[in-house]
């Protein structure tokens, strides 16, 4: 191993304190982010599934009939 004993290898020659921080940093932010994607996720599906519930009991109401109705048109491009 590299250093001579574990308080050594914490302290890095004066680096560790630098080391450390930015470990931690970089854990707190990734569980943080994970956090944030969850949550999303779930307000996402939840509202995916409010929508499709929407849309099942609109259909099971009669829908009045359209105002007008259009038809598709071929246009020949000779």
């Amino acid at each position: 191993m590299a250093f001579d004993s574990f308080s050594a290898f914490l302290t890095m020659e004066g680096h560790g304190p630098y080391v450390w921080a930015c470990y931690a940093v970089f854990f707190v932010l990734l569980a943080a982010m994970m956090y944030w994607s969850l949550r999303a996720r779930k307000t996402a599906m939840d509202a995916c599934r409010r929508g499709y519930e929407f849309e099942a009991d609109k259909s099971k109401v009669a829908a009045p009939a359209p105002a007008a109705s259009f038809a598709r048109v071929n246009v020949s491009q000779d």
